[in-house]
């Protein structure tokens, strides 16, 4: 058996003893969702914020949350005297640092030295009343009341000129930073995707689901030469880029998403230049149902 066949496998199996698992999880959250930035946009509205390269958190006021509505199980420190106040955020490890995030918040077992590398930067209060403008000044006071150093308010700043805004996108990705979120200050919270919150990247991204595991050649033989996946619309498509020696040893399990990046679409839809980013493993597929 090769070693993704091993892998595969080995996946399949752990799937049979983490199915009790999944009874736990609770019906996924109501977050508001980023829509993508164009030019136009009235900046003046808007509150900028960098765009940090973690795993959403949901605090329900009892405990932590995925976007997918899988319980978290933080050290009992790291919630310890938090309101009961709903609060939207990012859980991250830092810039560049996106696996040892994702990683930390999937153990059953929480890991404490890990952990201790975590921040949670809040950045909405998903249950107050208020515009955003409000619902601003209400999460930087919560987190200056709850005192704790890994509670992180995220900083927000305008910007007036799709210039200037482009000079901050380069700054911060030259930094390490994956980009760049735009908020509207009138806004409400809402759970749906539109032009109250924005992202704005270098490049474009989005998910699939692996089908298959492509075996290697030449320098490759033996291990993985590509990954075949889906998108939640139905297009098929090849990775074979983007991976490092050790993604190609262990590649992503089947049936699980991953993010790639792209150029543009071809006419057919399917992305141009596609190549693997990393696993999502906190993604859940839009249904009928689910705001876009």
């Amino acid at each position: 058996m090769t070693r993704t066949g091993r892998r595969s496998f080995l996946a399949a199996i752990a799937g049979v003893f983490l199915c009790p698992l999944l009874a736990h999880a609770q019906k996924a959250p109501s977050l508001m969702l980023a829509g993508k930035y164009h030019p136009g946009l009235d900046l003046k509205a808007y509150w900028v914020s960098e765009k940090y390269d973690g795993v959403r958190g949901y605090w329900d006021g009892k405990r932590l949350w995925s976007r997918g509505g899988e319980p978290l199980n933080p050290p009992a420190w790291f919630t310890e005297g938090w309101p009961t106040q709903p609060i939207d955020g990012e859980l991250w490890a830092g810039r560049g640092r996106f696996e040892l995030a994702s990683g930390t918040v999937r153990q059953l077992e929480p890991d404490d030295a890990a952990w201790r590398q975590m921040r949670f930067m809040v950045f909405d209060l998903p249950a107050h009343p208020g515009v955003f403008d409000e619902r601003l000044q209400a999460y930087q006071d919560l987190v200056k009341r709850l005192g704790r150093s890994w509670v992180v308010a995220v900083p927000q700043q305008r910007f007036e000129s799709h210039e200037a805004l482009q000079r901050q996108l380069k700054s911060v990705v030259r930094a390490g930073a994956e980009g760049l979120m735009l908020h509207r200050g009138d806004s409400l919270y809402r759970a749906v995707r539109g032009e109250d919150l924005v992202k704005l990247k270098p490049f474009d991204d989005a998910e699939a689901r692996v089908l298959a595991h492509l075996p290697g050649k030449g320098k490759h033989a033996g291990r993985l030469g590509a990954l075949e996946v889906e998108t939640p619309e139905g297009l098929r498509f090849r990775l074979g880029s983007g991976f490092t020696d050790e993604q190609r040893e262990r590649p992503p399990a089947l049936g699980s998403w991953v993010t790639y990046r792209y150029r543009g679409l071809h006419e057919s839809g399917l992305p141009r230049f596609a190549t693997y980013l990393r696993e999502r493993p906190d993604f859940k597929p839009p249904t009928s149902n689910s705001p876009r």
